[in-house]
């Protein structure tokens, strides 16, 4: 452990300093943040109720803020500090309006430097490793934040950003990085990339990678342990938090990812009603932060869904784990009346043996009817056992029927498929785009 007297604390004095905290924080955001100060008002939290809060469970009578109060607020409306007091700004591609800015002091800096420090280490990662970063640098949180944190954990880092992958590969072979940094496409985009190259595996050192900032499933960790022969953890964050390192799975169980609860206090609550719900329940994953000074959330709705797991880790550490995201609420799909999520049709997907991690979603609206259409690579082994498309022996008709079989099995989803040839669809530099909605553009 990066630091054991924090991760293996005891419950009774971990909700403690949690109070303290809470409280600090709750100060703070009624004093410096008068959007906040009037919500809290009209839930008939003043100033004295928060002197007098004696549980974190308390917090359930505060109002939930969500990312839309970011954006109304651009760019710093909803800031605790002067600017003068703030050290660096980061935020969203903006790809939906205004970009939701964050900004961090000097204190939020090393408190983020410490989070990821934790998380590198539970993930494995030792002091005297050399740390390949594929992570975006710049306005995206994800380079930055686990560059200082790789540094403070003593770490070697390759500051390598995304793209230029065939020059990424080189330098995996000639620096010998043994834990990799990325989203999970884009390793898989590294290991396709090998494979077309004709590298062998054994020309890297690379043993584990720690992948985020984007959902991903079982069966793609299953794909990138295969191909990579690495060990696959997840990571977790978002910039309205503080930005990765959140929580993360431990190389030891690799089964949920532990919270630093000493920095955030997690909640589950109903989509729906908002109703907080019981450990072991999946719902919508809410966050407050304990330490953010520059700009603290409050109850901070992030459109993930999880579940929390109360008991301690066989790693050691006491703080509550996560269960590996499963969806995004905005990121469902209603096809014909049929909710699901694009982590769903992967699980489906790579389920079969012929079909490679490579896939997109097309919808589109024909006749006032929504469509579904499922663009996926098939293997190179298939086409090696098989023959070339164009050849006319890969009998398409049989497995594209077995494929809309068992969407419709699994999921009660009827779709178009479209099988691909190998190396069809553009590969991930960053985040990969899997949904194409076509309903947008009319």
């Amino acid at each position: 452990m990066w630091n054991k007297a924090v991760e293996s604390i005891d419950r009774s004095s971990l909700e403690a300093l949690q109070l303290t905290r809470l409280k600090d924080t709750l100060r703070q955001v009624y004093a410096n943040v008068p959007l906040l100060r009037e919500r809290f008002t009209q839930a008939g939290m003043t100033a004295e109720k928060i002197d007098a809060m004696k549980s974190v469970k308390e917090l359930a009578s505060f109002p939930f803020m969500k990312k839309s109060d970011l954006r109304d607020n651009y760019p710093f409306g909803l800031f605790a500090k002067p600017m003068a007091e703030v050290n660096r700004l980061h935020a969203s591609s903006g790809t939906k309006g205004k970009p939701t800015v964050v900004g961090y002091t000097k204190g939020d800096i090393e408190n983020w430097a410490e989070a990821c420090a934790r998380s590198l280490a539970c993930g494995g990662t030792r002091p005297s490793d050399v740390l390949h970063n594929s992570y975006g640098y710049g306005l995206f949180t994800g380079g930055l934040g686990m560059h200082y944190g790789a540094e403070r954990l003593g770490c070697t880092v390759v500051p390598a950003s995304g793209g230029r992958t065939q020059q990424q590969i080189m330098l995996l072979q000639d620096f010998g990085a043994r834990i990799l940094l990325s989203t999970p496409s884009y390793a898989l985009n590294m290991a396709y990339t090998m494979a077309e190259m004709k590298i062998p595996r054994n020309s890297i050192n690379l043993e584990i990678g720690i992948f985020g900032a984007e959902p991903w499933t079982e069966e793609m960790r299953g794909q990138l342990e295969n191909l990579l022969q690495i060990q696959a953890l997840d990571i977790y964050g978002l910039s309205e938090v503080m930005g990765p390192g959140v929580s993360v799975e431990c190389i030891e169980a690799k089964h949920g990812l532990h919270i630093w609860e000493d920095l955030f206090i997690a909640e589950i609550v109903d989509p729906v009603t908002g109703e907080v719900l019981p450990d072991g329940e999946e719902g919508e994953l809410v966050f407050t932060t304990l330490t953010k000074e520059a700009i603290p959330v409050i109850r901070y709705r992030t459109g993930d869904l999880s579940t929390l797991i109360p008991e301690p880790c066989l790693c050691g550490r006491t703080m509550r784990r996560m269960v590996r995201v499963r969806a995004r609420l905005d990121d469902m799909l209603i096809i014909r009346g049929v909710n699901l999520y694009p982590s769903e049709i992967e699980k489906a997907l790579l389920s079969m043996e012929e079909l490679a991690p490579h896939y997109q979603l097309v919808i589109d609206r024909r006749k006032a009817l929504d469509t579904l259409e499922i663009q996926v690579e098939v293997t190179e082994a298939l086409i090696d056992r098989w023959g070339h498309f164009e050849d006319g022996h890969l009998d398409m008709t049989d497995l594209t029927e077995n494929i809309q079989k068992l969407l419709k099995d699994s999921l009660g989803l009827t779709a178009d498929v479209s099988l691909l040839k190998p190396k069809t669809l553009a590969r991930s530099e960053g985040k990969a785009v899997r949904v194409i909605d076509k309903r947008k553009e009319t």
